[in-house]
């Protein structure tokens, strides 16, 4: 018999969601409003303590008609809040109703528990495998007055710390109502002191980790630019100020979207803390007709009292086995040559078999084709939309191309940017109206490009079979699918002026719907996401493209930054890292071979440069690499990833396989200095029982003593070093 997950406890009028490691309590409270309860570690049973204390609070109004003062939906921890119910904090939800009034007063209907979890509909989530893996609580909640219905809904898995959260909106009445904001997620948190982790960045410079304590008033993190943007990621983490990478309580907050979000934190006067999580407001407006439903994007919750480490290790865990589809999400990635860096624009066939065939030379497993092989492409001003073949660098033919690419026994890939248009192109001249733009102004440009109304179905069916007649006609193992601009001149000329405010979030669902086809059509294609780098990073393209391009900056110190904060919320297989030039293109910065081959082994190893500009010590070097890191691929890509160190001037992670039998460790200093410090590593993940020999040196070590002790690692008088050290268990 299956042991259930989730409890109601009638006298209490308490749900209790529990697996063998957190719960998640909440309640019915005074007026049928649902009031949160506790989050955190698993509790055997919930006994009544937390109910919410009564005191009159001035200033903090009551329900209507109550003649008691001690209790006010202002100070209550609420399940989920909305605009006009007397809470004056941040409400989860604004709807205006049809008298054009912004209240409504949402209370306790009913509920549902079911084993497994529900797809939503159009919208990428995580999911399970057998239903016997989760089970889902749905909460009703009504608004009287306009016969709305708020359905809360939570999943918690059996064997994940995690909680699934999204709201379903339902117009049960008989006139529309427009939706100004409806989070995906609200969770109040007792008064305690928290700190918040963000993930800001700029184009080139993405997802640093940022923390901070989280006062008095409202902070909010988020993207007004049409997608997730390089500028704010759409994952962010409450924790305890003595919270460490490795110790010490952790929430994560991860929604599952690639438009525009908003997380936001408000410390209320009383020192409780709210977190929003959803769809960004602004720019959105969605008309609710009656009989209709509007679903949000789901949020991935997370909770671990191990620190950082504990938290990203559920978060990988999730992302790559119920979150990622497909035959990929477990698959060896290949190791890759990309033309880009080589050729920009200025290639045909001729010029790039030689590359073709230094990759081969050189164990590469799969040459992409990147951006200039379409319409007359030969600048980034034109052809964005023609989806066809450019006979001057493709006289017979892309098929051609690619049987030279497989002959040698690479793989094939190709670049697109499916959602643009360029003025210059037989789409914008044949289908102006497919771009956004405002009637009567001049459209924002932008890298001389422009946005495609994806939310059009006739405008995502033109972009879908031009793929297709390159996809049905060549073999092609790979697509990067790129999108380098934001989203301005938000309007599409299908629908009318009062639902305007739909335009971006119905791009999104356009988008996903897109991707769904062409993923489900092309199963053995192996999809990467990428916008202008990681300007698009999240947990809702995963679902549909299991890695994405990390960041267009290819430095590998700069990366440094830059992948140690994407391994707090993504796993290390959907993190495509390359080896380029050096001197880098983006920076300048002269950085040895060998430290820009252990960054992109942190990750899915690719190159980027000209294989047939290297050096014969150049070209042995990728040999060496490519032989390594098909050695400890399976453990990097699929593994469990701990960071050890960052400091201004180290860092140091480690990969460990699952039987504990194989540990990949990279080291890197950023500058020497003329007196420095003996610096223990330490590891952790190991089999203390275990004995370990170092793959290097042959020096046998106990698990315990790499844990516990550590070693000193060598001095090594250069800027911009690094070290792997490979550890095997020693009999295994």
């Amino acid at each position: 018999m299956t042991t259930n997950l989730i409890e109601f406890d009638e006298a209490q009028r308490t749900f209790h969601l529990h697996n063998d490691e957190i719960s998640y309590v909440l309640g019915i409270e005074e007026g049928g409003f649902l009031a949160h309860l506790y989050y955190g570690k698993r509790i055997r049973q919930y006994h009544g303590q937390l109910k919410n204390p009564r005191r009159d609070r001035g200033f903090s109004d009551n329900l209507p008609g109550a003649t008691e003062r001690d209790y006010s939906l202002d100070f209550l921890l609420q399940e989920y809040s909305s605009a006009g119910d007397g809470d004056f904090r941040t409400p989860a939800t604004i709807i205006r109703q049809a008298d054009g009034t912004r209240s409504a007063f949402f209370t306790y209907d009913h509920h549902s528990i079911e084993w497994g979890k529900p797809r939503l509909a159009g919208l990428p989530a995580a999911y399970v495998e057998k239903d016997a893996e989760a089970q889902t609580l749905k909460v009703s909640l009504t608004d009287a007055p306009s016969k709305l219905e708020l359905i809360l809904k939570y999943t918690i898995y059996r064997d994940r710390n995690v909680v699934a959260r999204s709201v379903e909106l339902v117009n049960h009445g008989d006139q529309a109502v427009n939706i100004e904001k409806i989070a995906s997620m609200q969770l109040d948190l007792p008064a305690e002191p928290k700190e918040v982790l963000s993930f800001p960045g700029a184009h080139a410079n993405e997802r640093h980790l940022e923390r901070e304590p989280i006062g008095f008033g409202v902070k909010s993190f988020g993207s007004r630019r049409g997608t997730t943007s390089h500028q704010m990621n759409n994952f962010i983490a409450v924790c305890d100020p003595e919270t460490t990478e490795f110790q010490g309580r952790v929430y994560g907050i991860s929604l599952v979207y690639s438009g525009n979000h908003q997380e936001l934190l408000e410390k209320d006067q009383f020192g409780a803390v709210r977190v929003l999580a959803g769809i960004n407001d602004d720019q959105f407006d969605w008309e609710l007709d009656p009989s209709d439903h509007f679903q949000t994007p789901e949020v991935l919750l997370t909770y671990s009292d191990a620190g950082l480490n504990g938290m990203s290790k559920t978060l990988h865990s999730l992302l790559r086995d119920r979150v990622a589809r497909g035959k990929f999400k477990h698959q060896p990635r290949p190791i890759l040559v990309n033309n880009w860096e080589a050729t920009f624009w200025d290639f045909n066939e001729e010029k790039l078999r030689p590359i073709v065939d230094e990759a081969k030379n050189l164990g590469l497993e799969m040459f992409v084709l990147d951006d200039g092989w379409f319409g007359h492409r030969d600048r980034d001003d034109s052809s964005l939309g023609d989806w066809y073949i450019d006979q001057k660098k493709f006289p017979a033919g892309l098929d051609h191309f690619s049987q030279y690419v497989h002959d040698q026994g690479l793989q094939f890939g190709l670049w697109v940017e499916p959602e643009m248009i360029s003025i210059d192109s037989d789409l914008y001249r044949n289908h102006p109206d497919y771009m956004l733009k405002v009637p009567g102004r001049q459209p924002s440009v932008s890298r001389q490009q422009y946005v495609l109304d994806l939310g059009r179905p006739e405008v995502r069916e033109n972009v879908h079979q031009q793929l297709r007649a390159v996809l049905d006609k060549c073999q092609i193992e790979y697509i990067k699918w790129d999108m380098n601009r934001h989203i301005t001149d938000v309007y599409s000329a299908a629908l009318p002026a009062e639902r305007q405010g739909e335009v971006l979030h119905r791009y999104v669902l356009g988008l996903y719907q897109l991707l769904e086809e062409l993923t489900t059509e092309y199963p053995d294609i192996l999809w990467e996401g990428c916008s202008g780098g990681g300007g698009r990073f999240d947990t809702g393209l995963l679902y549909y493209m299991p890695q994405s391009w990390v960041s267009d900056n290819t430095d590998a110190i700069a990366r440094l930054q830059i992948q140690y904060g994407t391994s707090v919320a993504y796993p290390m297989s959907s993190m495509e890292a390359h080896v380029s030039v050096s001197p880098n293109q983006q920076t300048g910065r002269k950085t040895s071979f060998e430290t820009r081959g252990h960054v992109a082994m942190s990750g899915v190893l690719g190159y980027e440069l000209d294989l047939t500009q290297m050096t014969d010590a150049e070209k042995a070097a990728v040999k060496n690499q490519v032989a390594f890191y098909k050695q400890i691929r399976q453990t990097v890509q699929y593994g469990t990833f701990i960071r050890l160190v960052r400091t201004a001037n180290r860092y140091a992670w480690l990969f460990v396989n699952e039987a504990q039998t194989d540990v990949v460790v990279f080291s890197f200093k950023i500058l020497s200095e003329a007196q420095p410090e003996f610096k223990l590593l330490k590891l952790a993940g190991l089999d203390p029982d275990r004995v370990y020999q170092n793959v290097e040196t042959g020096a046998v070590i106990g698990g315990d003593e790499l844990v516990n002790t550590g070693f000193y690692e060598d001095l090594v008088a250069k800027d911009f070093s690094s070290h792997v050290y490979h550890f095997k268990a020693v009999g295994e």
